[in-house]
């Protein structure tokens, strides 16, 4: 199995690898399916952790990474990274508007729940583009001998897929709290994966043209996952009485991920 991963093209390489990651997302998605009953103080608790972990990722696995690779590019990094990441922030506030407008129409008892679930459930997937073209970049910068090898490149989709595991849950269980069965709220959970897969093959293919929009991209990510951190996951896991225990849930999130982006970095 080594050998065949190996002595395969790039594009298999990329595919493996991206499918490795949007597997360790279905992992996480399918936590859905050990809840018999949805405790309360559980799905704040998560919504919390989600919060701590989507902050850290923005830092650690979009904005540093972005810093590096316009360094490298000799961008203006300021400007690179202030504009990606006010547009990513701006943009959910449209689709925000966008939601609850169609949300009103279709008449959604819980609106702010329903808003909230959705808003989560695209900048997670957003969030997964630039990681799959991050993935993509990687490989595909092995053909060009400049220091990029398979393990370094498979290590980064590994990170990457274990970051993705509390991504999956951080989209299937506040679904399943808006209500879904549980088989839907998975679906969309192992859905905000996938675009791993494409985005991933997109890049290897578009390496040398891609690698100058990349930091732009990861910096509009992490502005998108700042945005839904700080206006839905946040305020809505402290209605819970115990707020002391919902910061601390945000904190450990925070800390797991940071970890995670460090070894695997």
């Amino acid at each position: 199995m080594i050998s065949f991963y190996v002595n395969s093209s790039l594009y298999v390489q990329v595919l493996i690898a991206t499918l490795m990651t949007w597997g360790i997302t279905s992992l996480g998605a399918s936590l859905v399916f050990f809840f018999k009953k949805i405790n309360q103080t559980i799905l704040d608790g998560m919504l919390s952790m989600s919060a701590g972990v989507m902050i850290s990722a923005s830092f650690f696995s979009l904005l540093n990474p972005a810093i590096n690779s316009a360094t490298n590019l000799n961008m203006k990094v300021w400007l690179v990274l202030s504009l990606g990441f006010l547009f990513g922030g701006i943009f959910l506030i449209i689709c925000d508007k966008i939601f609850e407008k169609y949300l009103i129409k279709k008449k959604k008892k819980n609106i702010t729940g329903a808003k909230r679930s959705l808003m989560l459930m695209f900048s997670i997937t957003l969030h997964n583009i630039p990681e799959g073209l991050a993935i993509g970049v990687a490989f595909g910068s092995i053909a060009f001998n400049n220091g990029a090898t398979l393990a370094s490149a498979f290590m980064l989709a590994v990170g990457v897929g274990i970051q993705n595991f509390p991504e999956g849950s951080s989209v299937s269980l506040p679904l399943r709290r808006e209500g879904y069965s549980r088989l839907k709220a998975f679906i969309y959970g192992m859905l905000s994966g996938i675009v791993e897969v494409f985005a991933g093959l997109i890049g290897c293919i578009l390496v040398l043209y891609i690698e100058w929009i990349l930091p732009f991209f990861l910096a509009f990510a992490a502005g998108a996952m700042i945005y839904v951190s700080v206006s839905e996951l946040i305020p809505e896991s402290q209605k819970n009485e115990n707020k002391n225990i919902m910061n601390l849930f945000a904190i450990i999130g925070f800390v797991i991920m940071m970890i995670l982006d460090i070894m695997f970095s």
